[in-house]
This record gives C-alpha cells, structure tokens and sequence, in this order.
C-alpha cells in the first residue's frame, strides 16, 4: 500500500492524506444516509450523474488552467482547484457507492508498472 502523505501549512493542522480522504468519504456516506435540509453534498447526490459531473468537468478545465499560473499565487491556485476536483470525485464516487480503498487498490495495482504498458493491457474500448 502506498505510505502516508503529511499535509501541513501554516494555517491548518497535521492530518494524513488518507484519513482526509476518509473523513470525506464518511461524509459523503453519512449525507447520502441521513440528508440534511441545506447541504451542498445532498444537492449534488439528489442530481446525480448530471449534476455531479459537469462539476467535475468544470473543476477540471479549472485545473488545468491553473497549472498555467506561475508564482506563488499560481501555486496555491493550482492546490485549490485540485481539491475541488478531488472533492467533487469523491461525491461520484459516493453516489455510485464506490470505496475509497477500491481506488488506492486500483492505484496500488498499477504501481510499478510502467503506464505504457498498463495502458496496453486494457481490453480495447
């Protein structure tokens, strides 16, 4: 299994990679389960593929325009859009019941293999 990344700035506690991603997860599970009247998560959950994914689409093109900006500013734009890229992945992901651990076993599947050669071991589409 792929180790631990330590998260930390000057403004925000230490917490692991993995058990953000988690607490994020459970969120998403509990507000599925038990939905509040206001919440962003629901909303998105009720609308399904169809809202969730022009979110992602969105959150994508944000992603990439970011990695375009140079400097600190640019840096830490780049941070910010890759978290809501990941956040709205997560919901997707809660939506269609799909564990986080399945994903790091996909990724840990992959790794040390080389992507050329993963990429040519898929059935053609």
């Amino acid at each position: 299994m792929m180790g631990e990344l330590t998260l930390q700035t000057e403004d925000t506690p230490t917490m692991s990679e993995r058990s953000i991603v988690s607490e994020l997860m459970t969120l998403i599970a509990d507000r599925k389960a038990n939905p509040p009247e206001r919440s962003y998560v629901v909303k998105l959950l009720n609308g399904g593929i169809t809202a969730i994914g022009p979110k992602i689409l969105e959150e994508a093109h944000e992603v990439v325009s970011a990695a375009e900006e140079s400097g600190d500013a640019g840096r830490a734009h780049l941070i910010h859009e890759v978290a809501d890229l990941l956040f709205h992945s997560l919901v997707l992901l809660g939506e269609r019941e799909i564990a986080w651990s399945e994903i790091e076993t996909e990724l840990a599947r992959r790794f040390g293999v080389s992507g050329l050669d993963e990429k040519a071991s898929r059935p053609p589409k």
